[in-house]
């Protein structure tokens, strides 16, 4: 047999599974709502049976966040998932419009393509097919190569509970032989529809030229501000329970703490309480040397790790019980390294006169995450809404980035993908899930008869008077369609009603007598209860029933 270089044997590799995962998304797209429920469930079922495996496999391998965390991580993309998308309308007939007469229904993109970030490699397979499926989708998933063991075995659990549960062979994959060239020829292979894109700037991007629909996100950077009316206590303890959990590694975590001079000392010393070490100037330089590479890129050496980790490398002693290291700047750029994104245990820190200044400090530490997350704490209501205009798709209130931004503890979506809007160069600002995943298709009735738009519409007759009266009267002329001789005929010029569902069915007046008009509906109008009696007919028969 002959002998093949890696990166084509990958590329093979990868078009093989874009063409079963094409099959399985055929086939998955006939299937109804309680097929696909019963499916979910499995999968939650199986990912939490599995998620203590799954985290320690993650840390095993990458080297990031903790154990404990990363099993609640498993636990958000499954179970805590599932009760937020279960009742979601994703399937057939989702919408009815009886006064606009619309009827919406959902259909399947195809097969996906999911990218694996190395910071949520497990988690993010649960969440993503989770989606998928919920929309009935099949996904093919590029898995980091520094997380290719665990996120392997994550992809194989989930398609095994999925398939053990009806779904078809090939729904969930994953690329084994991993390179860029596999990668690569994923993004671009004609089978795949979608692509969600998870991961460092380089990979979104680059699922952004592929030519493929793809939802992406951009890199966080969220600063949390401090207001001089915050409860400092409380607000810390946000602060911390966010940024230490999972070593940081979420991408909704504070990155920079911004509080006034009136409060500043309150603050400082209610982080030292709580296990905040504020390092000194030498200290601070020596662990962004660590952090950083190329300017304020992050390095993965030190990405969720602990403080005693990074502090051990840098060759610096911290108290014991130290659960973040502070730094404090005083700019922003490349001469302030902390102003950038830390996926890991280290904090900026930035005092400011008013909330004026700290409004502008916001502003351009979001330009370094611009689009996705900033947090407030305070007890100002006016402040809140002073803020609400910043350039991030979430703005939290009172509660910590990790955990809010993702939807566990705030009203929003509960995803691992977090849409950064325009600013970030995103297609969506919101929690990614099922409903974006879905193609719309709409069955509209014509409202009001196509030659008759111009006498209905008030607004034209508002504008353009001559127009309409000219248009009115053309119509009218020629208004005739039974008798030539009269210059009317049989059927009445005004506007036809618009009651129910109208469509033109033709004349027909020489055929009905004016006795069998009286006290008739007309043939040409659907009631409300011929709409519901129709819709309910499309919904059975996308149902198959």
């Amino acid at each position: 047999m002959q002998d093949y270089d890696f990166d084509l044997q990958s590329i093979q590799a990868v078009r093989d599974l874009a063409r079963k995962g094409k099959i399985a998304a055929n086939q998955l797209a006939h299937y109804d709502e309680e097929q696909i429920d019963r499916i979910l469930r499995n999968m939650v079922k199986v990912a939490e049976e599995n998620a203590q495996v799954l985290a320690s496999m993650a840390v095993e391998e990458t080297g990031f966040g903790k154990v404990c965390d990363k099993v609640y991580k498993n636990h958000i993309a499954s179970a805590l998932l599932y009760e937020e998308i279960r009742d979601k309308k994703t399937i057939g007939v989702i919408d009815a419009d009886e006064k606009n007469q619309v009827i919406s229904i959902a259909e399947p993109v195809g097969l996906l393509m999911g990218i694996v970030p190395s910071t949520n490699p497990t988690s993010t397979v649960i969440y993503k097919a989770m989606i998928a499926l919920k929309a009935r989708n099949a996904i093919v998933f590029s898995p980091h190569p520094a997380a290719a063991k665990c996120t392997g075995m994550a992809i194989q659990l989930m398609n095994q509970a999925a398939v053990e549960a009806g779904a078809p062979e090939n729904v969930i994959q994953g690329i084994t032989l991993s390179s860029m060239a596999a990668t690569n020829e994923l993004m671009h292979a004609p089978e795949v529809a979608m692509i969600i894109a998870t991961g460092g700037p380089g990979m979104v991007k680059a699922a952004y030229s592929s030519g493929k629909p793809a939802l992406g996100v951009g890199a966080g950077n969220s600063p949390a501000y401090i207001e001089r009316s915050a409860n400092v206590h409380d607000a810390v303890r946000r602060i911390l329970a966010s940024k230490t959990f999972d070593y940081g590694t979420i991408c909704a975590s504070e990155q920079s703490i911004i509080c006034e001079t009136c409060n500043r000392d309150a603050v400082m010393a209610e982080f030292r309480a709580q296990g905040g070490y504020f390092m000194t100037e030498e200290e601070c330089k020596k662990v962004c040397a660590l952090l950083f590479r190329n300017g304020h890129s992050m390095s993965p050496k030190f990405v969720g790790h602990s403080p005693q980790s990074i502090a051990q490398a840098a060759g610096i002693t911290i108290p014991e019980g130290t659960r973040v290291l502070i730094g404090e700047q005083h700019g922003v750029g490349d001469a302030w390294p902390l102003s950038y994104e830390k996926l890991t245990t280290v904090l900026g820190f930035y005092t400011v006169s008013n909330w004026e200044e700290a409004c502008e400090l916001s502003i351009e530490l979001l330009q370094n995450g611009i689009g996705h997350t900033m947090s407030i704490h305070t007890t100002d209501k006016d402040m809140v809404r002073k803020f609400s205009v910043k350039p991030a798709s979430r703005i939290l209130v009172n509660t910590g980035g990790s955990q809010g931004g993702t939807g566990v503890i705030t009203g929003l979506d509960v995803a691992l993908t977090l849409g950064c809007g325009t600013w970030g160069g995103s297609s969506v600002s919101e929690n990614v899930g099922p409903q974006h995943l879905i193609n719309v298709k709409r069955v509209v009735n014509g409202l009001i008869e196509p030659d008759e738009v111009v006498a209905h519409d008030e607004l034209f007759a508002k504008w353009h008077p001559d127009l309409a009266a000219h248009h009115t009267e053309a119509a009218a002329s020629s208004a005739g369609c039974c008798d030539a001789a009269s210059s009317t005929g049989c059927c009445d010029s005004k506007p036809h009603p618009v009651s129910g569902i109208s469509y033109s069915v033709g004349c027909n007046c020489t055929d009905v007598s004016p006795d069998a008009l009286a006290g008739a509906k007309p043939n040409d109008v659907i009631d409300a209860d011929e709409l519901q009696k129709m819709i309910h007919e499309l919904t059975n028969a996308f149902k198959g029933i």
